[in-house]
C-alpha cells in the first residue's frame, strides 16, 4: 500500500528497490544536499547556473576562434608547400642554368656562323631559353643586380672594384646570377661593388 492507502503493484515497488529510505519517507535534505527548499536559494542557484552557462558560451568562443586559427594556419601551411614545394629541387637546376650560360657565352662568334657548329650553338641556346621558361612557370626569377646599389637580401658582395665612374656600392660585376622563387630567396647574386678609389 502507498500513503494513500493504495495498492502499489510489484513493478512500482520493484522501481523503488534501492532507493534510500529518507528519499521514500520525503525526508527533509542536509543542508547543502540536494534541493533547495521552496524560495530559499533558488536566486542564488539560477545565479550559478547563469555563470556556468556565460562561462561555457565563452569556452565555445574560444575554441571556435583556436579552430580557425588552425584552419587558417593548416591553409597558409599548404599553399605555401605548393608554392615552394620545389625550393630544393630549383636550387639543384640552378648550376645547370649557369652551365649552359657559360657554353653560350664561350661559343666564339665564328663557331656561331660555321655550319658545322650551328646546329649545335643553337640548340644550346634553345635549351637555355626552354630552361628560363620553365623556370619562369615556376615562379623562379633572376635578381637584377648590374648598376644597382648593393642590396644585402638578395646580392653577396664578393669582393670591391675601385671605381671613379660610379657610387660606391654600387654592384659592377656580377660573378653568378641570383635567383628568387617567387618572393623568397633562392641564390643570392655573387657580385662586386665599386668602392671610392685610394
Amino acid at each position: 500500500m502507498d500513503d494513500n492507502g493504495r495498492p502499489q503493484d510489484d513493478a512500482a515497488q520493484r522501481e523503488l528497490d534501492g532507493v534510500p529510505e529518507r528519499f521514500l519517507e520525503g525526508e527533509d535534505y542536509p543542508e547543502g544536499e540536494g534541493f533547495p527548499e521552496e524560495g530559499q536559494g533558488l536566486d542564488d542557484a539560477l545565479a550559478l547556473l547563469r555563470e556556468d552557462l556565460d562561462k561555457a558560451q565563452q569556452d565555445i568562443l574560444y575554441a571556435r576562434a583556436e579552430t580557425q586559427n588552425v584552419r587558417r594556419r593548416m591553409e597558409k601551411d599548404v599553399a605555401d608547400a605548393r608554392a615552394y614545394a620545389a625550393t630544393g629541387f630549383a636550387r639543384d637546376v640552378l648550376s645547370v642554368a649557369d652551365n649552359l650560360s657559360r657554353a653560350v657565352e664561350v661559343v666564339p662568334a665564328e663557331l656561331r656562323e660555321d655550319a658545322k657548329f650551328k646546329g649545335l650553338v643553337q640548340g644550346i641556346e634553345a635549351t637555355q631559353r626552354e630552361l628560363e621558361k620553365v623556370f619562369a612557370q615556376h615562379g623562379i626569377s633572376r635578381i637584377a643586380a648590374m648598376g644597382l646599389p648593393l642590396d644585402p637580401n638578395q646580392h653577396q658582395a664578393m669582393l670591391e672594384i675601385p671605381s671613379d665612374n660610379v657610387e660606391p656600392g654600387t654592384v659592377v660585376q656580377e660573378m653568378q646570377p641570383g635567383y628568387m622563387i617567387r618572393d623568397r630567396l633562392l641564390r643570392p647574386a655573387m657580385v662586386a661593388v665599386a668602392r671610392a678609389p685610394g
